[in-house]
């Protein structure tokens, strides 16, 4: 489990994020998936990933250093409403290169509205993070928010989706920020994705 949570940068450019001298964990997920929502529930800090009902909040890319061993990085949503093709661009250049470029990056979030059907700008996502060797995983929220009958027949077809692209599933989870599910197994993976990491830079 996180014990301690500091912010360290913002920026939008991802030359200079800090040095990457330490594991670093990515969360990603389209516009109002819930994502400050599930890094507060993780690091036990209620206002250290700003919450807003207003989608496309995160326009930066945020360090956290946890547990003074590991970066938590929250990026900007993909599939922003309401804002210029130009700023779009610029969005999806800049967390393409910080996801391509960072030799410390050891696992991506990728999060999912547990809500909805598969979305194509979900799957695409997923995708290209194939295609560019990202380590992915994926993190269904919101499980709180509808039946459970419903959020498992929602998780199965996506994961139907997944399996059609790859052959084979990722590893998953299903979590709801506001009931804390959820909230063990991913710190549990988190520890271990760090954990890899680190005995691989001693070796």
């Amino acid at each position: 489990m996180i014990r301690k949570a500091q912010f360290v940068v913002s920026n939008t450019d991802p030359a200079k994020c800090p040095k990457p001298d330490r594991a670093e964990i990515a969360f990603i997920g389209r516009s109002n998936v819930g994502k400050s929502s599930l890094i507060n529930m993780l690091t036990g800090v209620k206002e250290l990933a700003k919450t807003s009902q207003r989608p496309g909040k995160t326009q930066l890319i945020n360090h956290f250093l946890i547990d003074d061993r590991w970066f938590l990085v929250d990026l900007p949503g993909y599939g922003f409403a309401k804002v210029s093709r130009d700023t779009k661009d610029k969005w999806e250049k800049m967390i393409s290169s910080y996801l391509t470029g960072r030799p410390n990056l050891c696992g991506v979030f990728v999060l999912i509205d547990s809500r909805l059907e598969p979305q194509r700008i979900d799957l695409e996502f997923v995708n290209w993070c194939g295609e560019e060797g990202v380590p992915f995983v994926i993190v269904f929220t919101k499980a709180d928010k509808q039946s459970k009958t419903q959020t498992d027949k929602n998780v199965k077809a996506f994961l139907k989706k997944m399996e059609d692209i790859f052959g084979d599933l990722p590893d998953y989870f299903v979590t709801s920020a506001e009931k804390g599910s959820g909230k063990e197994e991913v710190s549990a993976f988190l520890d271990e994705l760090v954990s890899e990491y680190e005995s691989e830079q001693t070796n």
